[in-house]
């Protein structure tokens, strides 16, 4: 575990008795990063131009309660996602206390895979000036393709690290066997691995992946992240907000998300939420983004609220304790 985390104890950058207030968030220093990483991320696949006034006060909302860091894509509204944030972070002032996150070599939209070194080498330098930066702080790769050799993307992402560009690289919707296959490669040449992993992960367990290509983190694959203590960026940690209370067994008009989620199994665990979260005082919502942080191994959860209230209504899941027993019954199905 010592390979990704810092051994300084974590302190809030953005608020904290400095600044003169207390931060509901909490934090996470993890080896790459300058600072330590609020252990909610803000998620922006909806940001783009014609709503950027309410993403800037979301994204300024973000900021007020201690978060700093957020998660964006090249494929993200085409590009519109970056854009709508580096112009926020230009009009700041504020880079230097974010950790910024973004993704490349999405699938084409016939679902080809395009995870190769050539497609980092064109998206990379686009990503930057499209966030007008000089370096991302963690770059992921937003899916895999098995047929391209581990060995060609750590050797091409490593040349962006001692370039400058990257602090650091990871895989979105990679399995544990290929990260480990890549970090074996990189130990042995001396080279930077994979340092982070960014699979689906929530209390809900998708039946089948919500889109193409993507992939949760498995009962199977939860050892190796605990024995290696590869940090894990959850994404659509809320399920996309089935523990809200807004889904219902019987309701069948959102059919994403009934394909990905209405099965039994999430439904006991929708209610085991329900009932701790009427005993713990808060929203069922709340505890199911709290379950995701209490892990065995590092967790940062991305969150895509849409407005500043559905921010604030999320805030408390990231500093709501549960004990390990009651993880274990949340669990249970």
């Amino acid at each position: 575990m010592g390979e990704f985390l810092r051994e300084r104890p974590a302190a809030p950058a953005p608020c904290g008795p400095a600044a003169g207030r207390d931060c509901p968030l909490r934090y996470l220093t993890l080896a790459p990063f300058p600072q330590p990483c609020s252990r909610l991320g803000l998620g922006s696949v909806a940001f783009q131009p014609a709503r950027e006034d309410e993403w800037r006060r979301l994204l300024d909302a973000f900021v007020e309660h201690g978060g700093n860091c957020l998660d964006t894509a090249r494929s993200y509204q085409n590009g519109e996602s970056e854009r709508v944030i580096g112009r926020w972070l230009q009009s700041r002032g504020i880079r230097e206390r974010m950790i910024l996150i973004t993704k490349g070599c999405h699938p084409r939209a016939d679902g080809l895979p395009r995870v190769r070194p050539e497609v980092i080498d064109q998206e990379l330098p686009a990503s930057l000036e499209a966030l007008g930066v000089e370096t991302i702080d963690l770059y992921f790769l937003h899916r895999d393709d098995e047929n391209v050799p581990v060995e060609e993307l750590v050797d091409c992402l490593n040349e962006h690290v001692r370039a400058g560009r990257i602090r650091a690289f990871g895989g979105s919707n990679w399995r544990a066997e290929r990260l480990e296959a890549a970090n074996a490669y990189a130990r042995r040449r001396g080279l930077a691995g994979f340092a982070a992993s960014s699979p689906h992960f929530s209390l809900a367990v998708p039946r089948e992946p919500r889109w193409p290509g993507c992939r949760h983190l498995t009962d199977e694959e939860r050892p190796w992240y605990v024995r290696t203590g590869m940090p894990v960026f959850a994404w659509s940690a809320q399920a996309g907000g089935f523990f809200t209370g807004r889904f219902q067994p019987d309701r069948l008009d959102q059919p994403d998300m009934v394909r990905t989620y209405y099965t039994e199994e999430n439904w006991r665990r929708y209610h085991r939420a329900r009932e701790l979260a009427r005993r713990r005082g808060v929203e069922p919502h709340q505890v199911a983004l709290a379950y995701v942080l209490h892990q065995p191994f590092p967790t940062v959860a991305l969150i895509g609220p849409v407005t500043v209230e559905e921010l604030r209504s999320s805030l408390p899941g990231g500093d709501l304790e549960l004990s390990a027993e009651e993880v274990a019954w949340l669990e249970r199905g």
